[in-house]
């Protein structure tokens, strides 16, 4: 339902989709029934479709009247015109809020309840302290079910009976929160007591009011912290109430004397309240909380990919640097907190510092942290054991820095707690090099230490924002490892409210730095609308379409798109793109001493995406059914392919930019012309054998330099690039021993000394982008622009790289999608697997004849021979 299994706080009727299982082959649906119904035994229907005569097993829309704070209960079952399958299990969502008219379609929801703040002086201002906010209600009658709709300005955390609710953390998340602002929904029926029961918040400032971003402003959405409830109960006897957050409400603060994302938390446990969110009297200097107008017109509901703590890792080691310092290790580089076991007397302080990496000594390195403290401190209220960690903050880190224990540390006492945004894992590849396995292990956790809540660049450093560069260019990649959909539509939504007027894209989603130009440099330059970054309003939802099928996503982001492409075309001069401050092929090794841009010009790489976005807006646009739209803007896209082509080739077919980059985007995005296509790629080799094999290439060349090779004939050399071992190389990092990938190809030099102080982070997933060339090239789990989703998948694997075997899965929405090849001799055995209601293209690479079809019929193309499948298994047998 809507990507997820058991959505809660939906605010339409959900699609449906469902995945079929068989030991056949050639299994297609010919018909389903689905049923919605208010109670798990479905007597009480609100919709059933019947015997529905149809193939789709996703993206299916029901029809049926939703009520407010209500559990639903699905099921389904399908035949394919022989066999048809027993009901599935019992799946449910819950709905959310409906609008003031009672729709449903994504629209603000009728907010009863007020902000409440327990920050009720103008001391609140630049303060970073913690606060509980608490009121009490009573239940007289006996609960059916009751559901809870909470958010904040600012973090919290939501408690009821001396609770807490839920497993969410870092909760509302980060958005643009004067524009957008999503409300959790919990189901709290087991929470509540007959008689008084006690409600509350812990809050801490966060991404709203905290220290954020380049220009390190304070209050950047707002300057009080403040939380509104509103639980909706449904009692047996069929009526209904609602109790909301008001003015009864009281404050004060909370043990959390200190939180700042950047900086850390300090808690102080002798300003702990016991009991303070239960029905009694807690002691304390509780006052009346101040109510805080808020515009809940932009208020949302989030559903699903929630930040939760997704693994436990304990500390591997601890041991004595060189200087002496006591350093604990987890042998992994990740993003979230630690928790720490101690026992102590009043007035005893666990103190750690978080940091990535070792100096060349040996030594704990803190300077690629720039201002980021990265600590988390507590002190003790009385003698006794704690387990503590910290609540309202995160960490990027692989060490910890143990400043103040009480007693002697031990590794058992120490567990790092991952947070990222929860969403099932999709993709596994593997393969008989070890280095490139590691690689997979690297951008996956560059991906889990990116992703809570918003597909930040790094989580270490004073930084932490929505780079829309690293998004667009990892984007592919991450939809192979994780289902993303919903990720990626919350952040979408940011993009779109944060766009300007005319259309142009902020360099960063949300967009923190907004309206502050003066003090930074970069940002004065142009604080938005740069090419491949802002671009992430094009390739993001396109992305998403190919991946999961899904014509929804292009609606939503629709008038976000076309308003990218105006705003291109607004400021474009005779078709070529180019507009204030481009990052061009960024932190390049080509670029110029001192630089971070690369030798690409600014035109080239600006019109590249220029064209390649519009291109991409006019499949988007067809598939939508607006014709009108896309024969206006593959006009433009036309014009734009000629101007680059007469702009960017000589009259020999040369191309002016005589970089890697300048050949990548012209081959990748199909903008050389084709006579002179053979001679781009020789161009490009040519290029390459002048780094001795290596690349050289940015953010912009960099995640399509394999394709760009192997799909113009040069296999050979896309592998023999990717196995580079020496700098610069994705493995160069491996074996120096990296668990993520780094933001610099020589963050860490050979001789141990670092790249840079400023900007060195060892945990920065953009040229994790490799990832994709591995899942689409080296597994050859490829989709079908004409039928998206993999609903038809194209299975090439490309053959190489002197690998024995390689063997990728992706789990899609109609179930797995798996290849695996191994090398015998000359021949190759191939396994594939297609999922049940799915077709699939099977291609042998360089295939000279098949020894065993499984079935099937090959016939010869070009480069391979080619067979049609329905769903199933195959084993084949080929000669190379």
């Amino acid at each position: 339902m809507d990507y997820e299994t058991a959505p809660v706080g939906v605010s339409h009727m959900p699609q449906f989709a469902w995945e079929l299982v068989s030991d056949k082959k050639n299994v297609k649906q010919k018909s389903y029934e689905l049923q919605i119904a208010k109670d798990a035994d479905f007597t009480d229907l609100i919709y059933n479709s019947g015997k529905t005569e149809s193939e789709e097993s996703a993206h299916v829309y029901a029809k049926g009247s939703l009520e407010n704070a209500k559990r639903y209960f699905v099921r389904v079952k399908a035949a394919d015109g022989e066999e048809e399958t027993l009901w599935s299990d019992t799946a449910s969502f819950v709905t959310a809020l409906a609008g003031a008219n009672g729709e449903w379609e994504e629209g603000a929801p009728a907010w009863k309840a007020p902000f409440v703040s327990a920050e009720t002086d103008d001391s609140y201002k630049n303060v970073s302290k913690g606060t509980y906010v608490r009121g009490t209600f009573e239940i007289k009658k006996e609960v059916k079910e009751a559901y809870a709709f909470t958010t904040a300005l600012g973090l919290y955390q939501f408690y009821l009976n001396g609770r807490k609710v839920g497993e969410d953390e870092m909760t509302p998340g980060w958005t643009s929160y004067r524009r957008h602002l999503l409300y959790q929904t919990y189901d709290v029926t087991e929470y509540l007591q007959k008689g008084i029961n006690g409600a509350g918040a812990m809050l801490a400032p966060g991404w709203y009011k905290g220290v954020m971003g380049l220009t390190k402003a304070r209050n950047n959405y707002g300057d009080q912290t403040a939380f509104t409830m509103e639980i909706v109960v449904r009692y047996t006897d069929g009526t209904t109430e609602s109790i909301c957050t008001d003015t009864s409400w009281t404050g004060c603060d909370s043990p959390v004397v200190f939180a700042e994302i950047y900086d850390g938390e300090t808690y102080d446990a002798n300003l702990e309240i016991p009991d303070w969110s239960k029905a009694g009297t807690p002691s304390g200097s509780w006052k009346p909380v101040q109510l805080v107008f808020f515009d809940t017109e932009v208020m949302r509901a989030q559903y699903a990919a929630k930040v939760h703590v997704m693994d436990r890792i304990p500390a591997k080691r601890i041991f004595k640097t060189p200087a002496g310092d006591t350093v604990v290790d987890f042998a992994q580089n990740m993003a979230g907190r630690i928790e720490v076991t101690a026992s102590g007397k009043p007035g005893d302080v666990i103190e750690l510092h978080c940091f990535e990496v070792l100096d060349k000594d040996g030594n704990v390195y803190l300077d690629n942290l720039r201002a980021a403290k990265a600590t988390m401190k507590y002190t003790f209220a009385k003698e006794g054991t704690v387990t503590w960690h910290p609540t309202f903050t995160y960490m990027g880190f692989q060490y910890a820095l143990i400043v103040s224990y009480p007693g002697e540390p031990k590794a058992e006492n120490f567990t790092a707690c991952t947070l990222h945004s929860d969403m099932a894992s999709t993709g596994k590849l593997e393969c008989s090099n070890p280095l490139l396995n590691q690689l997979h292990h690297n951008f996956l956790w560059g991906l889990k230490s990116n992703f809570l809540d918003v597909p930040t660049d790094c989580p270490q450093r004073d930084e932490r924002l929505g780079w829309t560069g690293d998004a667009q260019i990892f984007c592919r990649t991450a939809t192979y490892l994780m289902n993303t959909y919903t990720f990626y539509k919350k952040w979408l939504r940011d993009l779109e409210v944060d766009q300007t007027p005319e259309g142009g894209v902020p360099h960063v989603v949300p967009n923190i730095e907004e309206g502050r130009t003066d003090g930074n440099w970069l940002l004065s330059q142009g604080p938005h609308s740069a090419a491949a970054w802002a671009d992430a309003a094009i390739i993001n939802p396109w992305t998403m379409y190919l991946m999961y099928g899904d014509k929804d996503i292009l609606k939503r982001q629709y008038n976000s798109m076309k308003g990218w492409i105006d705003f291109m075309r607004a400021h474009a001069v005779d078709y070529i793109w180019n507009y204030k401050l481009q990052f061009g092929d960024w932190v390049a090794l080509d670029a110029e001493e001192g630089s971070y841009f690369g030798a690409t010009p600014n035109d080239l790489t600006c019109t590249a995406y220029y064209a390649y976005s519009t291109g991409l807006f006019v499949k988007m646009a067809k598939a939508l059914g607006k014709d009108d739209v896309a024969a206006e803007y593959e006009e433009l896209y036309s014009k734009i392919v000629k101007k680059f082509q007469d702009t960017f080739f000589d009259a020999e077919g040369n191309m002016t930019a005589q970089t890697q980059t300048a050949h990548i985007v012209a081959l990748y995005f199909q903008l050389t012309p084709e006579k002179y296509i053979e001679k781009t790629v020789e161009g490009l080799k040519k290029l390459l054998a002048k780094e001795n094999g290596h690349l050289v290439t940015g953010f912009v060349g960099t995640p399509y330099f394999c394709h760009a090779l192997s799909q113009n004939h040069a296999l050979k050399d896309a592998y023999d690039l990717l196995l580079k071992e020496d700098f610069p190389s994705w493995l160069y990092q491996v074996k120096k021993g990296a668990t993520t990938i780094w933001e610099h190809w020589d963050g860490l030099k050979d001789d141990g000394s670092m790249w840079s102080a400023d900007m060195n982070s060892f945990n920065h997933y953009a040229y994790g982008a490799i990832g994709e060339w591995m899942y689409r090239a080296m597994a050859g789990i490829e989709a079908d622009p004409e039928q998206p989703g993999f609903k038809h998948a194209v299975l090439y694997p490309r053959i190489g790289g002197n690998l024995k075997y390689t063997e990728g899965n992706y789990h899609s929405i109609y179930g797995n999608v798996g290849v695996k090849w191994e090398v015998q001799g000359t021949q190759i055995l191939l396994t594939v697997q297609i999922p049940v209601n799915t077709t699939a293209q099977i291609r042998l690479d360089q295939a000279k004849a098949v020894v065993k079809s499984d079935g099937l019929t090959f016939t010869k193309a070009a480069d391979y021979m080619s067979a049609e499948a329905g769903s199933g298994t195959y084993h084949i047998v080929f000669e190379q």
